[in-house]
């Protein structure tokens, strides 16, 4: 692996690690000021909201990083993602059932932070766990 390679591996295992601590207050180590999120301009503040969504909803939510290629300063990751709903989340009622799904990810860094995250999750295969 190139040392850019080598550096973005170790950044992003640190980042997963930090979600799964519940460490969003170091965010601003991974993700820059402003970035696009699904396409969308947010600020950081706006994106760590959004993972606060996800685990006010599924409070004991684990992202288990299963693949992970780095390409120059782009990122792709496969995750698979465990929890169980305790309020609304995705527009499923929580049922007591425990949840596990694949999550796809996308980056583009720039100077050590992505800039660009893209993610899509199966969420069919939640609506079928749920019971939906």
């Amino acid at each position: 692996m190139s040392d850019t390679q080598v550096h973005l591996h170790e950044v992003y295992h640190r980042y997963i690690e930090a979600i799964n601590n519940r460490e969003l207050d170091r965010m601003h180590e991974f993700a820059h000021d402003q970035l696009t999120f699904n396409g969308e301009p947010v600020s950081r503040d706006d994106y760590v909201a959004a993972i606060q969504g996800h685990l006010a909803a599924v409070e004991d939510f684990v992202w288990r990083l299963d693949d992970l290629v780095i390409e120059g300063d782009r990122v792709a990751a496969r995750l698979t993602d465990t929890g169980t709903p305790v309020t609304e989340w995705l527009g499923l009622q929580p049922t007591g059932k425990a949840v596990e799904f694949t999550e796809y990810a996308f980056y583009h860094f720039r100077d050590g932070r992505f800039e660009d995250m893209w993610y899509l999750l199966d969420t069919r295969a939640v609506q079928s766990q749920l019971g939906a």
